[in-house]
């Protein structure tokens, strides 16, 4: 039996400290291993798999896969971390791959994936709040121990979380790539957050298209709002109710401003100038 040592920083030995494992030579079939429960990882990219079955090809799986007996099956063992290597490894034909086995606990076997996904860039911004989500609904973990464990500040990690507070249907929309963890992240908070993120689809914007986008919008929010009492925009909607078109009004403090009237066809045009013309 060999043992891990502690004291190599917030990695997968760290994680398993003292704790006895097998000889990391153990070969064992492909198709006793079964995926991890607590994987925190949803979406494998098709391209990255595809090079790493080529590479596993041509030299074999060169990282241990770390495994623990399933709690469901126990002539199976249940993988904390590599499970994109066992995939790669059953594309590329293998019937065996090297794992190292250990006895964890879930809180444990959560921290392992967690931990191997995040330091590998593995994980896609959604998918590393849902980890850490885990961790504090399922284990009581806290932001600042969330923190603490990943090595990321307590700022980041409630940034990272805050993620989780969009709509479903854009939480939906990331995890169906229509949109990215980028656009995502200027969208938490927005009132028009599920508009933007269609409009994000429709136009094929940017990250960086849609951050001016926002901008924008709250700057002209700001200034609309401005000067406008409860007066003003009860007028506004008095007018609009009563000629069926869409009104703005801008009065300033010096009681200048103006009145703008937004027409979305020649009809409605035609009845603006018709309504001046009748009273003027």
């Amino acid at each position: 039996m060999d043992k891990i040592k502690k004291g190599l920083g917030r990695g997968l030995s760290s994680l398993i400290g003292e704790t006895k494992i097998e000889r990391q030579k153990n070969q064992i079939s492909t198709n006793d291993l079964v995926a991890n429960k607590y994987q925190p990882r949803k979406i494998f990219d098709g391209n990255n798999l595809e090079d790493l079955t080529n590479s596993i090809k041509e030299r074999g799986v060169i990282q241990p896969i770390i495994a623990r007996t399933s709690q469901g099956n126990k002539q199976k063992f249940e993988i904390i971390a590599g499970e994109r290597r066992w995939l790669a490894a059953q594309k590329a034909g293998l019937n065996e791959v090297p794992v190292v086995i250990t006895e964890v606990d879930d809180l444990k076997s959560l921290e392992f994936a967690i931990v191997e996904n995040v330091q590998r860039h593995d994980l896609n911004p959604l998918e590393e709040a849902q980890g850490y989500k885990r961790l504090i609904d399922e284990f009581d973990y806290d932001h600042e121990k969330v923190s603490k464990f990943i090595g990321k500040s307590r700022s980041y990690i409630t940034n990272s979380l805050r993620l989780l507070s969009l709509p479903k249907k854009i939480i939906e929309m990331i995890e169906n790539r229509l949109i990215t963890s980028g656009h995502a992240k200027i969208l938490v908070g927005l009132d028009n957050a599920e508009f933007i993120a269609n409009k994000i689809i429709e136009k094929k914007l940017s990250v960086r298209q849609v951050e001016s986008f926002v901008k924008i919008f709250k700057k002209n929010k700001n200034k609309n709002t401005k000067f406008k009492d409860a007066n003003i925009a009860d007028l506004e909607k008095n007018i609009s109710e009563k000629i069926g078109i869409n009104v703005q009004i801008k009065n300033d403090r010096r009681n200048k401003g103006s009145i703008t009237f937004f027409h979305k066809e020649i009809d409605q045009l035609n009845k603006i100038i018709e309504i001046i013309k009748l009273h003027y």
